[in-house]
C-alpha cells in the first residue's frame, strides 16, 4: 500500500454508519463543500511535501484547503497548517461541535463538522494564489482524483517478492 493509500485509509477508518472523530468530521466538511458546489479530495499531496486533510476547488478556480482537527491535543501537537497557505485561496479549520473555537487562529476559516454535513462559522479570509501556483495545484486536483478513480476500477497490481 503506498503511503498516500495508507493515509487515506486511516482517515477514512470508521466504526460503521456514524463515523467518530476526524472521519465524522471528513464526512461533514465533504458533504458541505459538495453543498456549496465544491469537489473536494481528502489527504491531498501538496507540492511542499505536506498532505492537506481537504483540497476543494469549485466552478470559478477557487481553492480551500480545509484542517481538520478532532481535538485540542491534535491542534496543539500539528503546527505544520501555516504551510498550506502556500497553496489555497482560502483556509479553514474543521471541528466538531462544541470544540473550543477560539482557541483556533482568527486568521483561518472555521466549520463545524459531525458525519452528517458541516456548516461555515467564520469564512477564510481570501489571500490569492499567484496564476502559476493555481494552475499547479489544480493540475495536482485532477492526477490525484484521476488516479483514485481508476484505481477503484484496475486496483495497481501487487508485487509479490
Amino acid at each position: 500500500m503506498t503511503d498516500e493509500a495508507a493515509a487515506l485509509a486511516n482517515l477514512l477508518n470508521d466504526d460503521g454508519p456514524a463515523p467518530q472523530g476526524a472521519a465524522s468530521i471528513l464526512r461533514g466538511v465533504q458533504r458541505l463543500m459538495r453543498n456549496i458546489n465544491f469537489m473536494s479530495i481528502s489527504e491531498m499531496p501538496l507540492a511542499n511535501g505536506r498532505r492537506a486533510d481537504v483540497l476543494a476547488i469549485n466552478p470559478q478556480g477557487a481553492i480551500w484547503i480545509v484542517e481538520i482537527k478532532s481535538s485540542v491535543a491534535d491542534f496543539r501537537s500539528d503546527q505544520k497548517w501555516p504551510e498550506y497557505r502556500d497553496y489555497c485561496d482560502g483556509l479553514l479549520f474543521a471541528v466538531a461541535p462544541g470544540f473550543p473555537a477560539d482557541i483556533l487562529p482568527a486568521d483561518a476559516g472555521l466549520i463545524f463538522a459531525d458525519a452528517y454535513g458541516g456548516e461555515i462559522m467564520r469564512p477564510a479570509p481570501a489571500h490569492t494564489l499567484p496564476a502559476a501556483r493555481r494552475k499547479a495545484v489544480l493540475m495536482s486536483f485532477a492526477m490525484t482524483a484521476a488516479r483514485r478513480l481508476q484505481a477503484l476500477s484496475d486496483p495497481p497490481e501487487r508485487i509479490i517478492e
